[in-house]
Order: structure tokens, then sequence, then C-alpha cells
């Protein structure tokens, strides 16, 4: 068999055909089918919406699903995946009322809700072949020919049933929801519109007098930043933990923060009386605007943690038709709520009915309106930043509306302890930030007044009898107009329906208000497969989630709505292990914007680079779960560190083998036939093998891809296809030849299937080229074995590279250059027994003619051994100068140690430890050698050059700069050549004692001094002009 070459063309431009090879072999399919009979590994894919353009973002969500779907897979994983599609909600509506030009509500019901939800209804699918091309284009293995769609019929009947279990359980109640809402485009907004609106405003604050009913002439003072909720309060609100004063001031009595009072009132006031908030906590005060009528106790003094000492008096009012907090506390003292205003941001009561709340001008009237009245205490301007609508820039109004909730409250405990069940990567996610969320849950307000949404199945009579449906039969069979299973679930159709009472025996109506998306979301685990009206085993077979992943962001979504569902329909969470990634942000560590013009487009940078090296920056830049600061050099490092240097590997192999027609697959070399170092790279290579496999067990492919990253870079290229050329070069395939091919195919082959998760095309086309078989992806992930481990050739190969390394440092420093041999360097003994038989390694890689091992060094350079100051100097003390003058005359022993990260002992006036960071050690060279040390080992090179090592340095630049003359020239390895160079008599003297060697090193049949039209060469100060010519066979 012939190995193939490498695709030259564009990466993006090879992947292509490699995704038209899967689709047309439909290797998807297959890799299910392969592991048909295998246990399940069940992931879920998170919804997403269609109707905006796929992100980067999206690709890094997209990414580590697909890395651990194929992982599991090549494990041996019978891997279900199916993408899903988040087709309800405001976002949609929002979408459609843009291109419609619609202000709000009034525009759509004129327009018709059936042609509105058409409208939605198209528009989920904008950008769906922009998702399909980017989910190919990226090689992620996921089904987008059959997706779970959140608006289907099928998906609404399970949401439905699902409700239904929910309710029977008495776990659906009627109450208030804040919410934030835009007056002008009438429509509440989901907190991720709200995030997208915030301005910087000025706004006027006010400082008003509560009058206390039980005691005379004392007033508390409250801030507020909202004057106009003022009409609407029922309570004031202090922090029970902070210190209060009731301060005579002007002949008053007022009671305030302690922290605030200077603030408040000035110098002049006096103290009267002190005590904590939770002393005032119930004691009345005048209703302040007495224009609205309550029905309930009100108008008292609450308590609440959330109160801060920051700004306005500590004393805040309430009204918890305006706000969630003040809600919160409505609830907990169940005080009256008070809504005079309408959907459209206008007040229905009062001095100022008919008014917007939101007018600049109102805040202005209603400031002076308090102070006719005299009950005005203070005003003061201040900037901060306040929500507004991101469509119309209008200031949103927190604003309660009845909404249908389930009592999440009493699931608690429950779905508290099952997410102490789940591994979340990283863990603190899952007990902090996700356990903390879990352990202050409220009520779900499930309800939206809207009109794109799956339809609450409540029916609802006037008489007070609550029905909810739980499927199209019960529906068919308890409606009173003629209808079948195949009636269109949404609204209007839904909303034509009525039911007869069983009870009064009226007609029954649908509430208006449709479902939560998250709803819609959190119960896909069930809708996925219409459970329970059809696929109960596949559904079985797929519960609970084994994986799932998604942004940080989810924490209060997805993850959330799916836990709360599955508790109460299974009892038990529905994912074992969450992998939470964290923001994609531009190079700099900002948010990516549009407007900022600091986004970047995945299609544009799989265009340009491929989806690979894109794939592999992205895992390798930084853990999943911290944010990836995004650059573009990155990518461009990834490409030519790793994938150049794999496909030159490769490219290396494949030359070599087709011209000595050798397969390793004909051929089986014994395991102690092979050489050290083949022995020594497949241990390395199973020691990665078992790392990578433990780091993808626990869902950090960072760690493994660079693991994989420094092997192929460093082990595999940089080491031992370099150290082997020569065993490639050789004439004869005898056992050494077999076996540096032998193991070079293994390792390769090895790596390709490390790889594949993470990097699928350039896995599928060297492993595809390497073994003639249909896809890496159907092969299995590669074993650990043990047998293969050899922890003393390992020692003895790694302290070897580490000389080598110190060497070439040596050198540098030097000023010795890596062409030009040295006499000889000098080791410590110690390591002579350990390295002696890979001492060629040291002969060639650092082009030194002999190894010598001393005993003592100090023949050839000498230690300096000082104190570091800044850490002896608080433990030493005066004695400081007493411990440099003993470090002075360490012996070469104890310095050694010290350098080894041991600690010795000295006298001064008593016995101390010194440890390595208390000190400072340097080499110093002797005269004519340079050394260098790290961590214990030492290399000391003999720098005096005669005029036959000068003379051979030269030859061995000449070979260099011919051997890349050939390669300009585009020579085939195993191409005779000729050397022509111009008369030089310097460069004819120095090469004479190595023609046979340039000739050999350079496949020379004949070295001709001649003029030429090639190029002129430095060779270590000589000028010489020199050519080559290709002899034809």
């Amino acid at each position: 068999m012939e190995f193939l070459e490498i695709d030259k063309e564009k990466n993006s431009k090879a992947e292509e055909k490699i995704i038209n090879k899967w689709q047309e072999e439909d290797i998807l399919e297959k890799t299910i089918e392969n592991r048909c009979n295998s246990k399940n590994f069940v992931f879920y894919d998170g919804p997403a919406t269609a109707n905006g353009m796929p992100g980067i973002h999206h690709m890094l969500a997209k990414l580590l699903k697909d890395v651990f779907c194929k992982y599991k897979t090549m494990k041996g994983y019978k891997v279900l995946r199916k993408v899903g599609w988040d087709t309800h909600g405001l976002p949609v509506e929002v979408q459609v009322e843009k291109e419609l030009g619609f202000n709000g509500k009034n525009d759509i019901e004129k327009y018709g809700i059936k042609e509105f939800n058409e409208k939605c209804r198209e528009s989920v699918w904008k950008n769906e072949k922009a998702f399909k091309d980017f989910t190919n284009l990226m090689g992620q293995f996921i089904d987008i020919k059959n997706p779970y769609i959140t608006y289907d019929n099928n998906y609404i009947e399970t949401e439905w049933w699902i409700l239904k279990k929910f309710f029977d359980e008495g776990l659906i109640y009627d109450g208030l929801k804040i919410l934030p809402y835009c007056p002008r485009c009438g429509t509440g907004l989901a907190s991720h519109e709200v995030a997208q609106g915030y301005e910087m405003v000025s706004v006027n604050t006010v400082t008003v007098p509560f009058k206390l009913t039980d005691e005379e002439n004392t007033y508390l003072l409250v801030w507020t930043t909202t004057p106009w909720t003022l009409l609407s309060n029922v309570a004031a609100c202090v922090n029970p933990n902070e210190k209060y004063v009731k301060c005579l001031s002007k002949g008053y009595n007022f009671i305030v923060a302690k922290a605030l009072a200077d603030k408040v009132l000035g110098s002049e006031y006096e103290v009267i009386e002190e005590y904590l908030g939770k002393d005032l906590e119930y004691r009345t005060y005048e209703q302040f605007l007495p224009i609205l009528k309550v029905n309930k106790k009100a108008f008292y003094i609450t308590c609440a943690d959330y109160v801060t000492m920051e700004d306005g008096t500590g004393i805040v009012h309430i009204a918890p038709a305006f706000g969630q907090d003040d809600y919160e506390v409505g609830l907990k003292y169940d005080l009256p709520v008070l809504n005079p205003v309408d959907e459209n941001g206008c007040f229905t009561d009062g001095p100022w009915k008919g008014r917007l709340v939101v007018e600049k001008e109102l805040e202005l009237d209603i400031i002076k309106y308090l102070s006719s009245e005299d009950k005005l205490f203070k005003k003061q301007k201040m900037e901060h930043n306040y929500p507004h609508c991101w469509r119309c820039h209008t200031p949103l109004v927190y604003y309660s509306k009845p909404s249908i909730y389930i009592k999440v409250t009493e699931l608690k405990d429950k779905i508290v302890k099952e997410n102490n069940k789940v591994n979340w990567f990283p863990s603190y996610v899952g007990e902090k930030r996700f356990g903390n969320w879990l352990e202050n849950l409220n009520d779900w307000a499930i309800s939206r007044n809207r009109y794109w949404g799956t339809p609450i199945p409540l029916w609802r009579c006037e008489c007070g009898h609550d029905e909810m449906i739980g499927s199209r039969e019960e529906l068919v069979s308890k409606a009173i107009e003629k209808i079948d299973e195949s009636i269109e679930l949404h609204r209007p159709y839904v909303d034509e329906i009525h039911i007869k009472c069983p009870k009064c025996g009226k007609q029954m109506s649908r509430v208006k208000e449709v479902m939560d998306c998250w709803f819609d979301s959190g119960s896909m685990p069930f809708a996925q497969y219409h459970y329970p009206f059809e696929n109960k085993e596949l559904f079985e077979s797929q519960f609970p989630a084994d994986f799932i992943c998604e942004g940080i962001d989810q924490t209060r979504g997805w993850f959330y709505s799916l836990i709360v569902i599955s508790t109460f329909v299974m009892g038990k969470a529905p994912y074992k292990n969450v992998l939470v990634n964290d923001l994609v942000l531009d190079k700099y560590g900002q948010k990516m914007h549009k407007s900022k013009g600091n986004s970047v487009s995945p299609f544009g940078l799989i265009e340009s680079y491929g989806a690979d090296p894109v794939r592999w920056y992205m895992l390798s830049a930084s853990p999943v779960w911290t944010p990836l600061k995004f650059d573009e050099d990155g990518v461009k490092e990834v490409q030519s560190k790793f994938f150049n240097t794999l496909k030159n590997t490769y490219t290396f192999f494949q030359m070599y083998a087709n011209t000595d027609k050798v397969d390793p697959r004909e051929f089986k070399v014994a395991y102690k036939d092979l050489e050290d170092i083949d022995k020594w790279l497949l241990s390395k290579y199973n020691k990665l093998v078992f790392d990578v496999t433990e780091s993808m067990d626990v869902y950090d492919p960072n760690k493994a891809v660079k693991l994989i990253s420094n092997f192929v870079n460093e082990d595999l290229s940089n080491w031992y296809i370099r150290r082997n050329r020569r065993r490639f070069w050789g004439s004869e395939l005898d056992n050494s030849k077999k076996a540096v091919y032998q193991t070079t195919y293994e390792v390769l082959c090895g790596v390709c299937k490390l790889i594949a998760p993470m990097v699928p095309f350039v896995s599928e086309e060297i492993y595809t080229k390497l073994t003639g078989e249909e896809s890496v992806h159907l092969a299995d992930y590669p074993t650990f074995n043990k047998k293969m481990i050899d922890e003393k050739i390992e020692v003895k190969m790694d302290l070897v590279r580490d000389l080598i390394s110190l060497g070439r440092n040596a050198r540098e420093e030097a000023k010795i250059k890596v062409r030009q041999p040295i006499s000889e360097v000098i080791l410590d003994k110690k390591v002579e027994k350990t390295i002696k038989d890979l001492e060629e390694l040291i002969y060639e890689e650092l082009n030194v003619k002999e190894i010598k091992y001393a005993d003592d060094l100090s023949e050839y350079m000498n230690f300096l051994v000082k104190p570091n100051f800044k850490v002896c100097g608080p433990v030493f003390g005066k004695n400081i100068k007493d411990l440099s003058e003993k470090l002075n005359n360490l012996s070469e022993e104890e310095v050694l140690k010290l350098n080894n990260s041991e600690e010795i002992t000295v006298n001064l006036d008593k016995e101390y430890t010194v440890t390595e960071d208390m000190v400072d050690i340097r080499i110093n060279s002797k005269e004519g050698f340079n050394a260098a040390s790290s961590m214990g080992n030492f290399i000391i090179l003999d720098t005096k050059l005669t005029d036959e090592l000068i003379n051979e340095g030269i030859a061995r630049e000449l070979i260099s700069k011919v051997q890349q003359m050939r390669k300009s020239k585009d020579f085939d390895i195993v191409d005779r050549i000729k050397l022509y160079y111009e008369k030089n008599d310097e460069f004819t003297k120095a090469i004479e004692n190595f023609v046979e060697m340039i000739k050999n090193e350079t496949l020379s049949l004949e070295i001709i001094e001649k003029e030429n039209d090639g190029e002129v060469v430095d060779l270590n100060g000589i000028e010489v002009k020199i050519d080559v010519e290709q002899i034809k066979k």
C-alpha cells in the first residue's frame, strides 16, 4: 500500500471534502450503529434559537458537546445526539414586531394573533440554514435532520401533561409577578433584554417624612429614587441589623440610619435615642398620600436585609406593585398591593390620573405637589444606571401583574438533595453559584401575557372552578366545539375551544397566558420523545442525561428548569455530569459586540484557518470554566506549532515509507528487539494515553490538549523523529529500520485517535491515509498498556534531554553555533552509569568530540552562593553577615543539596535551616569553559576551538546550505547531485579534510570548483558562491 500525501489545499477546502465524505457515508449514523448493543451515554443538547446568526460563543458550546460525545463514542458507548430548537418566546416576537414595524400589543392584536404567530413560526427558521452549515463546517456530529422543536404539537402535548401533574399535586396557584415592563411597547422584558438597555440617567431622588402614629412630632425620613411610586406606598422598611437614631433637628424628631444621619441632617442635630432596626418593626405611621384605599393592614415598619447604608436615609418605602424586593416584603408581611397604573404606564387614579409615570415632567410635578403639601424634606439629583427598553429607550417600570405560579418552594429540599448528587465541572458552580440559587429559590411564575408560546392548558369557569388539560385526547373529549386531535395547539386556535364546567355546567374558557419558554426547554428530556404518549422504552433508556454542557449563564436558565421539572416528574435530577463553560471575550477581556467592532465571525475564522485550528485553540487557550480571551494570533500559533508539526511528521513517515515501499502492518518487530529510543517513545505515548484519558474523564479537555501538544511537538517530532532520521535513511530494511517504521506508525495512529474528538478533520485525514479504514470516528479510543511503561528508560532519556538542553543553552551563551563542533563536554560522574548507553545522543546533539565524567567539577567552575536578603533578613537579622561568610565556604555537596531543593543546616549563634529560596546560587566558569546547571544537573563545555574544529564547522554549515538548496529546488530525498562552488582558497582549504562527509550528507557525487549561477552563502565568515545540479537517472 502506498501512503497518500496530505491534502495541500487550504484547510477549509480540505475539510469540506471530508464533510462531504461523512455525509455521503453517513458516518454519524455508523458511529451509533457500530455501538448498537453498547451501553448508552446519554447527552442532551440545550435548545438553541435559530432566529439569530451563530456566534463564536455558539462555537465554544457546540465544540465542548461534540468533543465529549465523540470521546464517549470512541470509548465504546452508544451516544444518541440530536439538535434542539428553542422556537418560542419574547425574542422571537420582538424580531417579528421589528420586521412588521409594530410598537406593542395593540399593533399585534389589530394585525391578528393567528397571522402574527404564523410570522413567528416562519421567523424562527430564518437562520436555520446558517446553523446547519455552521454545525457541519465545525465538524460537529449531531443529528440536524430530526431535531426536537419546541413549537411542535407533540412537544407541547408533553408539556401539557407535565403541567397537569403539577396541577393535580396542588402545586399551581395564582399570584403576582413583578416584571420589568416597557409602557411604550406594552410588553415585559426578559432578564437578558433588560441587561441590554442600561443607560446612565439623572433622576431627582426625594426624602419624605412619614409621621409616626404612636409618638408626637416624630417622623421617619424615607428615601426613594422613584417619587411616582409614593402613591402606592403601604409600608416603610429598615435593615433589622443596622443602628438607627431619633434626632432632634429644626424642632422635629426624625428617625434615620445612624450611619447616614450627618449626610441627611447636616451637623446641627441632637441624638435623642438609638436602636436597632428590628426594634422599629411594626411601628405605624399615617398614610403618606391618603388617596388610595387599602383592604388590609398597612402603613407600618417592616424589616429586610437588602436595605443598605450606601445612599439615602437607611429607610425605604414599600410599594409591592412596583418592585421585586418590595413584593417579597409584601408577601412576608401580608401587605396590600396598590396598583394605580395601567398597562400603558399611565396613572388610573390620584392627582396625576392619565399621566405616563416615566415622564420627566411628571417627576417634577410630583415634587412640586409634595412641596406644596409640606411632604417634602429634601430633593437631590443623582446619576445612576437605570434599565431602559433596548428597542425604544423608554425607562422601564417594574410592574406587578397577575401570574400563574408553580409552588417550587415545596420541592426545594428534594431539588437541593438531587443537585448534591450531580458532578459539576467546575464543582464550585454546582456548590456555590447554582447551589446557593437553589437554597434561595422562589416559586416559579410560568405564565406570560404574550402570543407566541406554549398555551397554558388551564380552563376557568366564572364559578371559580379550574380544569388543567393534560393531552389532546382529553381536550377533544371535553371540548364543547367539535374538534379532533389534529387541532393546532397554539393561540388563537386553543383560545376558541371551550369546555363544560363539571361544577356548575357553564362554559369554561382557557386563560390567555402562554408558558415561560424556560418551561419549554426544561421539558425537553420528556418532550423530545413525546413521552409518555409514545417512545416509552426510548425515553427510559435516555433518562437521565450522563452529560450536558452549556454556558455559565444557564445556571438560572436551562439547568434550573431541567432540574425542577425532572425532580418533580421523575424524582431525580435530569443530569449526572454538567460541564459549564465561561464567556468568550475579546483578547483584551472585553465582551464581544458588533457595536464595539470586536466581535469575531466563526464562519470567517473557519474559512481562514479551517475548523480544526480554531477548535484546538479554543480548547488549549484556557480551562473551559474560565473566560476565553479570544486572540486570532493564538489560532495562527497552534496552526504553526501543532498542526504543521503533526502533518510534517506524517509527511516524513509517508515520504520515506513510500520510497522504501514499506508498510509497517506487514511485519512485527518484537518489543524486546526494539531500540531504547523506540521503547522510550512507546512508554511516553502510553503515559500520554493514561493522562489524556484521565483528563477527559473529568471533563478537562484543556489539560488533554496541552499534554498531546507537548507530546507531538517535543517527544514525537523534535526528539524521536529528528533523532531517528538516519534509521529512516538506512539503505537496508533491517530490524532497526522496521522498528522505527513500526513505532512511528503505531504512535501516529494512536495520536490520531487521541485527538479525533477535538480535531475531527486532520485526525480523519491522517488516520484514514495511514490505515485505509473508513473513519477514525468508528475506531476505539486508545487504551493504556501498563506493560509498555518503562520508567528506567524514561528517566535516562529525559536526563539526556535535560543535559542536551543545558548544553545548548551553554553554547548559546558562549556564542558557539550548533553546527560548530567542540572538543569535549564534562559531566558529573554521578550520571555516567545512567546515561552511558545513550552517549551517542549527546555526541550528535551537542556536536561534541568527547564526553568526560568528573568527580570534582570545581576544576572547571566555581559556585558563588549569596543570601537572598529579602528572605533571609527576617530570619537571620544581625547574623546575616555571618551567614554570607558561611555560604561562601559551603562544600560542593552542600551547594548541590541546595541546588536540588534540599535543606542544609548552618551553625551561627544557633543552628539554622537554610532552604533553596534563601540563597542565590550562581556558577562562575573558569577560562576556556562554559557551564550550565538546572535541578542538580551540570554540563560544562570546553569552548576552545582548534583550526580543525573551525574547519569542520564550516563544512557543516555548507552541508546545511546545500540541504536548503535541495529543498528549495524541490529535489527528491534520494536524488543525487553535483555541488559547484566558485574559487575561494580559504574555503577550499577549510573543506579539504571533509569532502567525503559533505558528499555523504548531501548525496553529492562530485564537488566541483566552477563558476555558477547559484547564490552567495556565508559560512562562518567565509563567503562563497555555490549551486547544485540534479543528476538525471
